[in-house]
């Protein structure tokens, strides 16, 4: 299914992995719709991204994701990439407000907004969700990523069998620069690229638009359902 006039919804796609696939979208010729928390950053996406729709969205607000959904028109895919910022939190930090508030984004507002769009989607189109290679090689202080990553991969095999004949696939990227990392001061976090980096088989971390080519892929791909697709330079080798 090519990407040629294809409507996509994606829900995270104001910053980062989102913003990426809008303009990868774009430039195979669909129309990206971009939602996010807050106004001021759908305005901000919308400005980069020519011929694309966008909408502020309450991910725990069942009318605020219909209104969303309606706002988007048709369907054929629907990419989610919202997410909080990401930091280590060592296991005497993770009190149930933590736990929940990163799961609320990233898992529970999955669901919510799948539940939400099934019935519109394309049956000959996709949900792409997101993971991370956090799951498959966590680290010290990663309990929540990792949890993360390994719940998403399950739904995403669920789903595909749950959802058929809608395809459902995620992208497991693996360190990349965006701003997710906001949460550390820039020297951690340049420090932290260039450790991860010079690690890596490909010698360097990826970038934004390496990884939304997954995207693209599992959209157009229409073998490709049940899949996690991982975009880490070799990280889970080495």
């Amino acid at each position: 299914m090519h990407l040629k006039e294809s409507r996509v919804l994606i829900v995270g796609g104001t910053s980062g992995l989102g913003l990426a696939v809008a303009r990868a979208v774009i430039e195979r010729g669909g129309v990206p719709f971009v939602a996010s928390r807050r106004q001021s950053n759908v305005d901000d996406a919308l400005a980069q991204l020519p011929g694309a729709g966008g909408i502020a969205v309450d991910l725990i607000d069942p009318a605020s994701i219909d209104a969303m959904i309606r706002a988007a028109g048709p369907i054929d895919h629907l990419v989610y990439t919202a997410g909080e910022n990401l930091e280590l939190t060592p296991l005497d930090d993770l009190t149930p407000e933590v736990i929940e508030t990163f799961w609320r984004t990233r898992y529970i507002g999955a669901i919510s907004v799948i539940r939400a769009t099934r019935l519109k989607l394309n049956p000959a189109g996709s949900v792409v969700l997101t993971s991370g290679t956090a799951g498959q090689r966590p680290a010290s202080g990663w309990a929540l990523g990792a949890s993360i990553c390994g719940a998403m991969d399950a739904l995403t095999r669920e789903l595909a069998l749950e959802l058929a004949p809608i395809r459902v696939n995620a992208v497991a990227p693996g360190v990349t620069r965006s701003r997710l990392w906001s949460s550390m001061s820039d020297d951690e976090v340049q420090s932290m690229y260039a450790g991860v980096g010079a690690a890596l088989p490909v010698g360097r971390i990826g970038e934004t638009d390496d990884v939304a080519l997954a995207y693209v892929y599992a959209m157009e791909q229409e073998m490709a359902t049940g899949t996690i697709i991982t975009v880490d330079g070799g990280a889970v080798l080495v």
